[in-house]
């Protein structure tokens, strides 16, 4: 595949659904205008599934939250894969807690990103690191993931990579060394300057790796008061800064969405080149400069003499 066209939904959490029936039902009208644009892929943003707290049992305990996402998600799950068999779609639904057993009697969850596929395949990946909100949450005890998957996609090698992981230089080195044609960031910042740290680690990340970076976030929160949320969403698709490529490295953007502005949007990102970026990554296009190739491990650290 040389282009791929993928819709990204910064969806926005602060309105109420009644039923987990409704929130479906609208994810399939957008499922159905990706599917009319032509698109082949619908990606939502972390935790998107924290809108279904909307109507969550009054009497819910805080500490079965968790749980009771990942009970709905099992059931939201098997819709969306019908969803994206009917339209010829692949899905992303951002993320949802998935039950990873035990620990000191205490059920544990992951923060699972899931791909679902119109020929029935799901793929996952669990978040890597955790921010200390998920490791001290008072709705479960949330656990990091252990393992990187690449999916095969259309053709094309894929990661996804969950919101805080894009931020530490250790893991893409390690996805330098993949030949990924695209990544997907799906993540859910609380303020402005997560979303900054995010968004422009995503941009290096498409540079350093050669590749096509697509990063979204959601825009505010359950229950919150619009005027004041700090929440901030939205979405850009990154790749080289290549003659090849992009002269920029941004393929397709949509500006930082606040709560207040009240917006529930979709970023069209039609044609991301991504032959001609794995073309530029292996050798048969020309490039400036390769990055994700050099290794520094030959380097020696000198450190300043101690009086």
């Amino acid at each position: 595949m040389e282009y791929v066209s993928i819709d990204l939904w910064a969806a926005n959490l602060e309105p109420v659904v009644p039923d987990l029936n409704t929130w479906l039902a609208g994810l399939e009208a957008r499922v159905a205008q990706t599917a009319q644009r032509g698109a082949q892929m619908l990606v939502l943003p972390e935790f998107a599934c924290a809108q279904w707290l909307s109507f969550a049992p009054a009497d819910l305990p805080t500490a079965n939250t968790m749980g009771w996402l990942y009970e709905c998600g099992q059931i939201a799950l098997d819709a969306i894969a019908g969803m994206s068999a009917q339209y010829g779609v692949s899905i992303l639904p951002g993320t949802i807690p998935f039950a990873a057993g035990e620990r000191d009697g205490v059920m544990t969850y992951l923060n699972r990103a899931w791909l679902l596929t119109p020929d029935g395949s799901r793929h996952a990946q669990d978040k890597l690191s955790l921010t200390p909100l998920e490791e001290h949450g008072a709705g479960g005890i949330t656990v990091h993931g252990e393992t990187i998957n690449v999916i095969e996609w259309n053709g094309l090698r894929i990661a996804m990579i969950i919101c805080l992981d894009s931020e530490f230089t250790s893991l893409w080195s390690r996805l330098g060394m993949l030949d990924l044609d695209l990544v997907i960031i799906p993540a859910k910042t609380d303020m402005i300057t997560g979303y900054n740290r995010v968004f422009s680690c995503a941009r290096a990340r498409a540079i350093e790796l050669q590749t096509v970076v697509c990063v979204l976030g959601a825009v505010g929160v359950p229950f919150g008061q619009i005027a004041t949320d700090t929440g901030v969403g939205g979405a850009s698709v990154f790749t080289p800064c290549d003659v090849g490529a992009s002269l920029d490295g941004i393929h397709a953007t949509l500006a930082p969405q606040t709560a207040a502005m009240m917006t529930d949007l979709v970023l069209m990102a039609t044609d991301i080149p991504v032959g001609p970026c794995r073309r530029i990554r292996n050798g048969h296009a020309e490039a400036e400069v390769c990055p994700a190739l050099w290794d520094a491990g030959h380097l020696t650290v000198v450190e300043p003499a101690k009086i």
